[in-house]
């Protein structure tokens, strides 16, 4: 395979207003309404470009896709990961594990959205 294996990613949510407020807030980005390819869905994406490296992807409501519990871990990459962590339980979200080394490969931060999803925050420093 010739490029990185994560291509798109969607988290799922209930309420998108509260799930497009909470990922503003923590990691000071601006979303924007992505249309939908139908209307039993609706996609808020993340900021992208599709010439720089790394998966774009949205906040995804779905008739019939509960969010919350499931296996899917996406990690944002962050200057210093514990910028946006600080964030978190003021945008309503909950911190899992706080700031850890992972060694030569950098710092990461687990925590818990408003819609119960897991998500990583990633940085060198």
């Amino acid at each position: 395979m010739d490029i990185n294996p994560v291509c798109w990613f969607e988290i799922y949510v209930q309420d998108m207003a509260r799930a497009t407020a909470f990922y503003e807030t923590v990691l000071d980005v601006q979303l924007e309404t992505l249309p939908a390819p139908s209307d039993d869905i609706e996609l808020m994406a993340f900021p992208m470009s599709m010439d720089r490296p790394g998966a774009a992807g949205a906040l995804t409501k779905m008739d019939g896709i509960q969010p919350g519990g499931n296996s899917t871990l996406v990690y944002f990459a962050c200057d210093d990961c514990a910028t946006q962590a600080s964030r978190i339980q003021g945008a309503g979200g909950r911190v899992q594990k706080p700031k850890t080394s992972i060694g030569p490969y950098g710092f990461m931060v687990l925590a818990v959205d408003t819609e119960g999803n897991m998500f990583g925050l990633h940085s060198q420093k």
